[in-house]
């Protein structure tokens, strides 16, 4: 199951890794300013009717697992009745919290604590211990198994939870007057959590980015998945802890150990709706060819990663001379972003880059899926089932056994394209260059 923004999706897998069925239903959410919160009660209606829509398909089903949006959750009672709405990954009301937060524990938080995680939120809304914390798959994992759950690692990082130490900080917390009764247990993901009523397992998620990092089979050292839709978010895979001191990079921890390192970008896909509202993108991608230029991608002013720069904004390098000509220009900048987020996590210390998978949205694109083979100069994986949901159904298919070892039985590859050496080598050197200049890379 994925608890997506838009909407709720199941994937009901075989142990091959066959998709046996589908079924999805619509979310809705408000929108207020920089508040965005949701009715949880949406998610269980949704999942619900997914469940009841493709168990028929499902024989004896033997587990799920679910996912959702990174840092949306809620506050319930103590027996798991909700008292706020759910607030969403990107809601940003508690962002003048985050000085408090770095306050209390600069070491810790001085660099990796964004104002949109939850964890700002929570110091705003938490009144008193007889509240708790609720991740949005928790709730629907707690609704599921009929009792309240343990959340997982991947899930608890946006929440403050100190993934090296294994704990909650409790000393910055008590800095912080937070009672650490209202933050809940946390578990690996593929543990158990409970079971149905019907007896089938429910099993401990993780976070969408790392659920479509599962589905593409992007598990072992030096294998990437660059997820590319509205923006760019990349996640891999370490023995050791990238260490960033910028705060571009955050890891997860990898179900089988080790870690899951990344970023999420501000540039991306997104660009090509504001640019070019009303083209024929398919009909632009049959024509499209190589230009020498290049329009850093940027969906909203500011940058996260592959740098953290506040005041970053769009510009171009080179000269368009037609809107197919701004849609290679997008296509190339996004692809040197890309470029550099990978040079720049090789940097930190991750493996060598030998494979990079390619999902989300713009894998529509099949020039697009090429021009980022050839700049990023490795060959790229299209899979055949790549969605969050389908991560899951291998997580929970892994039983609290080896994930990668279950994925590597379960994901499929549609095709391999192999890079095209030096086509861009200088317009991308031109483009870091204008990054510099700018002062964006520090």
């Amino acid at each position: 199951m994925d608890l997506g923004t838009q909407s709720v999706r199941a994937v009901l897998a075989g142990p091959d890794g066959a998709v046996l069925a589908r079924a999805s239903r619509p979310l809705t959410s408000v929108r207020d300013g920089v508040r965005h919160e949701q009715d949880p009660q949406q998610w269980l209606d949704a999942v619900d009717a997914c469940l009841a829509e493709i168990t028929p398909s499902a024989g004896a089903l033997e587990g799920i697992a679910i996912c959702s949006t990174s840092g949306t959750f809620l506050l319930t009672d103590r027996a798991g009745r909700p008292v706020t709405a759910a607030l969403m990954y990107d809601d940003a009301r508690s962002a003048a919290r985050r000085v408090h937060i770095v306050d209390a524990d600069p070491d810790r938080w001085a660099t990796s604590m964004q104002p949109t995680w939850a964890l700002p939120k929570i110091l705003d809304l938490v009144a008193d211990s007889d509240q708790r914390v609720i991740h949005s798959a928790d709730f629907v994992a707690a609704h599921l198994v009929g009792h309240p759950v343990a959340t997982d690692t991947s899930h608890a990082l946006k929440t403050g939870y100190d993934l090296v130490a294994g704990s909650w900080p409790t000393a910055a917390f008590d800095k912080l007057g937070l009672p650490i009764e209202v933050f809940p247990e946390v578990v690996r993901p593929g543990t158990e959590l409970g079971r149905t009523p019907n007896g089938v397992p429910v099993y401990a998620g993780m976070t969408d980015g790392c659920a479509a990092q599962i589905a593409a089979g992007a598990l072992s050292p030096g294998a990437w998945n660059s997820v590319l839709g509205t923006t760019l978010v990349l996640k891999g895979v370490s023995e050791q802890l990238l260490d960033d001191p910028t705060g571009a990079v955050y890891s997860h921890l990898h179900p089988d150990g080790g870690w899951l390192p990344g970023g999420a970008s501000s540039s991306g896909a997104g660009v090509l709706t504001e640019l070019l509202p009303d083209a024929d993108l398919d009909a632009f991608d049959q024509a499209a060819h190589t230009v020498d230029a290049a329009i850093y991608p940027l969906t909203k002013t500011g940058e996260r990663f592959p740098f953290v720069a506040p005041q970053a904004e769009r510009f171009i390098i080179g000269k368009v001379d037609s809107d197919l000509d701004t849609y290679v220009a997008v296509l190339q900048g996004v692809a040197f972003v890309e470029r550099l987020a990978f040079e720049h996590v090789v940097g930190l210390g991750a493996d060598p880059v030998c494979r990079v998978s390619l999902t989300g949205g713009a894998t529509r694109s099949g020039y697009w899926n090429q021009l980022r083979a050839d700049t990023l100069g490795v060959p790229v994986e299209l899979p055949v089932t790549a969605d969050p949901a389908y991560g899951m159904a291998v997580l929970a298919a892994s039983a609290g056994g080896s994930v990668t070892e279950t994925a590597r039985r379960m994901v499929r590859i549609d095709r391999v394209l192999e890079p095209r050496p030096g086509r861009l080598d200088d317009l991308y050197a031109a483009f870091v260059a204008e990054l510099d200049a700018r002062g964006y890379r520090g």
